[in-house]
């Protein structure tokens, strides 16, 4: 299943950039966003860098039928591998996640490209579910939370950019 995500940034790639591979804004924007617990480590290489965020996620998005076999919560591994800037000042990141106990897997690509007004931050990825007659609600569920996670992140962004002003 296809996801998508947009979000206009009042503020230069490499801001934006700076913003997203700062322990603290990622781990607030998982607390935000539901996590029970979250712990964040930041790796840089050059002007490239990866975010690699563990979490404890409650299992109220997950179907009814399956919580019984993944428990009160699941063990989340997000990883964003961000190249150095392009020529052109963009920056484009693979991204992946793990979740223990769910065969399930998500995985996409993130950008961020300079505008006018600043930068546009896209995400584009799936969600595959290999689980006999429960792989779409699964699907489903993941979708949903990385809506949540991703509009968690906007608001938190927004603001925090409002706040450098």
């Amino acid at each position: 299943m296809r996801f998508t995500a947009t979000t206009a940034y009042p503020a230069d790639v490499e801001t934006v950039a700076a913003m997203l591979s700062t322990r603290e804004f990622v781990e607030r924007k998982m607390t935000e966003a539901g996590a029970l617990s979250t712990t964040c480590e930041v790796v840089r290489d050059g002007a490239a860098f990866t975010v690699t965020t563990r979490a404890e996620l409650p299992t109220a998005s997950v179907p009814t039928a399956l919580r019984s076999l993944v428990g009160d919560s699941l063990e989340v591994r997000l990883v964003e591998a961000w190249q150095a800037p392009a020529a052109d000042g963009s920056r484009t990141a693979t991204m992946s996640v793990d979740i223990q106990g769910v065969p399930a897997r998500i995985s996409g690509t993130q950008r961020l490209a300079p505008t006018m007004a600043g930068c546009e931050q896209t995400y584009d990825g799936d969600v595959s579910a290999s689980v006999p007659l429960f792989g779409e609600p699964i699907e489903k569920a993941a979708v949903g939370t990385v809506d949540q996670v991703v509009a968690v992140e906007r608001r938190l962004g927004l603001e925090h950019l409002a706040a450098r002003h």
